[in-house]
């Protein structure tokens, strides 16, 4: 079976690491997300795979000289223009030649679903189209899905006030669809699938979905970023684990890594404390720093103290300095 991975997106989000990175090759437990992501869709039975591409494609190309990433068999389709989810799923499935049931997962999600079981769900029920459905705590932060007894999509209901939702299941974005979705998407044109395409599949009576409670995390904020990378290292994923430190790093014997990670060539100096956070390829953490809750790609001086904080490849904290709550450089600069 094949698929298509939404990578298009600008990474808005994740500024100021994706000012220099692609988001989804951005590194969790130091494998990039897109390898995870499609070592899934390997595991899962998905033979080939094409990366809907527009913004920064030139570092896929380059990561995976072969056409071969995890086993699985890239394509690339590069976006003239933005065409929005819809559009770029229509651009890069006629770009393949796809012309039977085929996945789509947006880039920056990670999760331990068995595809397989909802291309099952959705042959079962003759879908026209099938979302893959996650429980959240309070959904009213998200699109949520109201479904009939059958798993068939009655209601899309955006950011609902607490207590109003239909359910708390929300769109995970891993999809199956049909061939006929490409059909109800205009050629070369900006359009969202979650706002006009999947609202007209379910008025037509042809979407449904299936809720599961596999992992599943959305690595497009700061925060899920981090946590994404700390979860490898928890143990709590079905097959993806990691390290802390890479070999490749250079860590001072009187450093401390707390429930943390260290990119190769990355260095942290003598009597820094690393701790739930991510410290970068390349990036230096200075002696006697401190680094908690945040992401660092540039560097940070001595005796500097850094908290929930993003620090970009050019991003530069001083020797002493103690910032909270920062991003920099900042991402408008």
């Amino acid at each position: 079976m094949r698929a298509v991975v939404l990578v298009g997106g600008f990474g808005t989000r994740l500024q100021p690491l994706t000012l220099s990175t692609p988001k989804p090759m951005l590194p969790v437990g130091h494998v990039p997300i897109i390898e995870r992501l499609i070592a899934n869709l390997g595991r899962s039975g998905i033979s080939d795979v094409t990366l809907a591409l527009g913004f920064k494609s030139e570092p896929f190309v380059e990561a995976f000289p072969t056409g071969e990433c995890a086993g699985v068999v890239l394509q690339y389709a590069v976006e003239p223009t933005p065409l929005d989810t819809a559009g770029a799923i229509r651009f890069a499935a006629e770009a393949a030649g796809i012309d039977d049931t085929f996945v789509v997962v947006n880039g920056d999600v990670l999760t331990d679903l068995d595809v397989a079981q909802l291309v099952d769900f959705h042959r079962d029920r003759g879908a026209e189209a099938t979302l893959h459905l996650i429980p959240v705590p309070d959904p009213s932060s998200y699109g949520v899905v109201g479904l009939d007894a059958e798993g068939r999509v009655e209601r899309f209901v955006e950011k609902p006030a607490t207590g109003t939702a239909p359910s708390n299941l929300v769109n995970a974005g891993t999809y199956v669809l049909e061939p006929a979705v490409l059909h109800r998407i205009p050629s070369g044109e900006k359009v969202s699938i979650e706002r006009v395409t999947f609202p007209a599949i379910a008025a037509a009576r042809g979407l449904f979905g299936l809720a599961t409670d596999d992992y599943w995390i959305d690595t497009g904020q700061p925060e899920f970023y981090l946590q994404a990378n700390l979860d490898v290292l928890s143990g709590i994923r079905r097959h993806d684990r990691g390290v802390a430190v890479h070999e490749r790093a250079t860590v001072h014997e009187t450093a401390v890594i707390e429930d943390g990670i260290v990119g190769p060539g990355a260095t942290v100096g003598a009597g820094a404390v690393v701790r739930r956070s991510v410290v970068l390829p390349g990036a230096v953490v200075g002696d006697h720093a401190t680094v908690t809750d945040s992401m660092v790609m540039g560097r940070i001086g001595e005796d500097a103290v850094v908290h929930a904080s993003v620090i970009g490849a050019t991003g530069v904290v001083a020797p002493g300095e103690a910032i909270h709550d920062e991003r920099r450089p900042h991402p408008a600069s």
